[in-house]
């Protein structure tokens, strides 16, 4: 007496199929679980029983094994309910269907049946359609985000006397279907933040400008007030659309972590994550005992804030350079290993000087340059290296606040920003994991960003005179080339070249005053 129910666990921000084997004995009523499941999947015995029997049904007696296979995959979550529940009734006689071969289903049971929603159904459903599999079987609110691929069929309930109508087919159940284009429609840009509402810094919209049509990581380094928080909350609505491809990326990340919006079938929206300065390593680029994504792969493809950067550990931050430079997340454990994608826009602000302040050579009582220098320290350098453009930020004048005057949209900002994304994506046309000017490694650099001259005459000064660092080379010529970009200048021009440079203000000698 032997069933076979096809289930999914999440690894990474992938899904591998699991074997539900469920096989019966006759012997004193016992009840095996094996496979290598957490707490949570051994529980799944006692919700089980409880709703076979609370729906109807009757729960076999006997001695009952049930193998999830692979064996030595680590099983966790609480998406193994419902498929050993519907192994036990097909086991014991009660389901008499042929879809089962054909069917992968998740969902956690509560004890009178309903059908609990879950995580990671968007990797399973990719994995399912992947393996050929012709349905589905997922809880009613997980039901939109598993439509959202196709080439599978979908069915959500609520309940599993539902899926056991279902799978013998009593009643006329149509799969779920969802319009992807319509959430894209829908779910814009949000329409509260916008950069009209930013009074006067027409520097730093101008340089959080460049950022986004590169890509490029910035700092932004000012008084407290001057609007730092303000405008990078602001970012996300200038950033180009997500793709489909992009949506699906950052949803499966979102749906494993368990932090998707109930009901909610897309990320259609650049997320925008701020953690607090006292944010751990852990939870910063992810990890645990069982390795769950960070904060660095929650922001994929949107923006990482880290407001006051150095109040930040910092072993935190350290941990924090490979997968900026490399664009995913290698999390090792002795079982398994996993991999997640950071492939952000890392936007950090912090004051000049541990009170806030800039150093003022007339002003006794302000903050020293050895003040603001040993603050600045607390960033290490390699950290500041993968920062392209450092953007200085005065306070607001009483004129500026005051003035009727508007700035420019974020709608406005946005199609240029756009149309310099377009340059860059035909640019990189072909090449894996290069989508614009910040991804381009030292060969690139030098292919795509050539200088005349009168370029080469101007950087050649900036780093002998200004004292720039070696590391600022390459970044000055990313920055100019997304300037240029935004300028639709095919060659980078010297004005081009000019002001990228003043974006490099931390690398200076005596920048302090």
């Amino acid at each position: 007496m032997l069933a076979r129910v096809f289930c999914a666990s999440t690894v990474g921000v992938d899904a591998r199929i699991i074997d539900v084997e469920t096989h019966h004995t006759n012997g004193m009523p016992k009840f095996f679980l094996v496979g290598l499941p957490d707490r949570a999947v051994s529980e799944s015995r006692d919700r089980v029983e409880a709703a076979i029997r609370n729906t109807g049904s009757y729960y076999p007696l006997g001695r009952i094994t049930v193998n999830l296979a692979p064996a030595d995959l680590p099983k966790e979550g609480n998406a193994f309910d419902l498929p050993i529940a519907i192994g036990l009734l097909r086991m014991s006689g009660q389901i008499y269907t042929e879809k089962l071969e054909e069917t992968v289903m998740l969902g956690e049971l509560s004890l009178d049946g309903k059908i609990r929603p879950i995580k990671g159904v968007l990797p399973v459903a990719v994995e399912a359609k992947k393996q050929g599999f012709q349905y589905l079987v997922v809880p009613k609110e997980n039901g939109a985000e598993a439509a959202v691929v196709e080439g599978i069929e979908i069915f959500a309930f609520d309940h599993i006397n539902q899926v056991k109508d279902w799978l013998e087919n009593r009643g006329s159940m149509d799969p779920l279907e969802v319009d992807v284009k319509s959430f894209f429609n829908n779910n814009g840009q949000s329409k509260i933040l916008d950069f009209c509402d930013v009074r006067g810094q027409e520097n730093v919209k101008r340089g959080l400008e460049i950022a986004a049509a590169g890509g490029h990581n910035a700092i932004m380094v000012g008084p407290p007030g001057s609007g730092k928080t303000m405008m990078a909350r602001r970012i996300p609505t200038i950033l180009p659309p997500l793709s489909l491809e992009e949506a699906l990326e950052t949803t499966k990340i979102h749906s494993v972590s368990g932090i998707l919006d109930g009901g909610k079938a897309l990320i259609t929206s650049r997320p925008f994550r701020a953690p607090h300065h006292t944010v751990s390593d852990v939870a910063l680029v992810g990890g645990g005992s069982i390795p769950m994504p960070g904060e660095i792969s929650m922001s994929h493809n949107g923006v990482l804030f880290l407001d006051e950067l150095p109040e930040f550990k910092r072993s935190a931050l350290e941990v924090m350079r490979q997968p900026l430079e490399d664009g995913f997340v290698s999390i090792s454990r002795a079982r398994m290993s996993v991999t997640y994608p950071s492939r952000v826009m890392l936007v950090a602000s912090m004051n000049p000087s541990p009170s806030g302040d800039w150093y003022d050579a007339q002003d006794m009582n302000g903050a020293s340059s050895l003040a603001m220098q040993r603050y600045l320290g607390k960033i290490s350098g390699p950290l500041l290296d993968r920062i392209d453009l450092h953007i200085e930020v005065n306070k607001v004048s009483y004129d500026e606040l005051s003035g009727k005057a508007k700035g420019e949209s974020s709608q406005e900002i946005r199609e240029r920003v756009v149309k310099a994304r377009e340059v860059q994506t035909k640019r990189f046309f072909g090449l894996k994991s290069v989508y614009s000017n910040a991804q381009m490694n030292t060969r690139m650099v030098r292919k795509v960003c050539k200088l005349d001259d009168a370029g080469s005459e101007i950087l050649k000064k900036a780093i002998t005179s200004l004292g720039l660092s070696a590391r600022a080379y390459d970044r000055i010529l990313k920055v100019s080339r997304t300037i240029a970009d935004l300028d639709h200048s095919e060659n980078i021009k010297p004005n081009h070249i000019a002001e990228a440079i003043q974006y490099r203000s931390l690398d200076r000698e005596g920048w302090l005053g």
